[in-house]
């Protein structure tokens, strides 16, 4: 769990934009606050459901996943952040679900109140905000769609998609389990695994390992993805 003490003790200047904008290779403009730099151990969680929501994170290093505990137990996760997303942007003052580091993580940590503030102020700022949300909200639009398809779809689909996050061309490492995809697309583990083993009899894919994923062909799959 994030601490404000935690923070005001571990601190450094960012750019704005760099520290915000997913992907960005560098400042539009000299804006710079004050950010923390923070390190979580695998499964390490940053953040609890519920919890005040009074910063916002930027992956610098390793995954983090975002997840709510259903009413029977069972784990849905929302989302993976790969390095340069951002994550904990909410439209409330608590956050909505729990965040945890899916690998060893390094994260950006930046005031959420201190960054409203200068929005207020800095119309590239606010612009990078909207950016963020815009993003934020693509992406459970598709996860939301995802979870209507079929097992063989949802598979395809997360593939291309980390392949496409990490600019990948045919080969992908994956940082998450099967059981965290199996979460994320909202499917058994033992589904996951055999859709995977189809897609490769299918020669879609090749599967060297279990994390990592050889896209041999992407045509394929994206028919199945829709």
């Amino acid at each position: 769990m994030l601490t404000h003490q935690a923070v005001q003790t571990s601190s450094f200047k960012s750019t704005l934009a760099h520290a915000l904008v997913p992907g960005a290779e560098g400042p539009s403009g000299a804006i710079e606050m004050m950010g923390a730099p923070m390190s979580f151990r695998r499964n390490a969680e940053i953040y609890g459901e519920n919890e005040p929501a009074e910063y916002l994170y930027k992956v610098v290093s390793g995954t983090v996943r975002t997840y709510k505990t259903l009413l029977d137990g069972r784990r849905q996760i929302g989302a993976f952040y790969l390095p340069g997303d951002v994550f904990g942007l909410e439209c409330g003052d608590q956050h909505t679900a729990s965040a945890e580091a899916v690998t060893d993580a390094k994260v950006i940590v930046v005031k959420r109140k201190s960054l409203f503030a200068l929005a207020q102020r800095d119309a590239e700022v606010a612009r990078d905000l909207w950016t963020i949300t815009s993003v934020e909200l693509q992406r459970a639009q598709d996860h939301m769609l995802a979870l209507v398809k079929t097992a063989e779809e949802r598979v395809a689909g997360f593939l291309l998609e980390m392949a496409d996050r990490a600019s990948a061309k045919n080969q992908i490492e994956l940082p998450m389990s099967r059981q965290d995809i199996a979460d994320y697309l909202g499917l058994t583990i033992e589904t996951v695994s055999r859709t995977m083993t189809h897609l490769e009899n299918t020669a879609a894919i090749e599967l060297p390992s279990s994390r990592r994923v050889v896209l041999r062909n992407r045509a394929t799959l994206g028919r199945l993805n829709g």
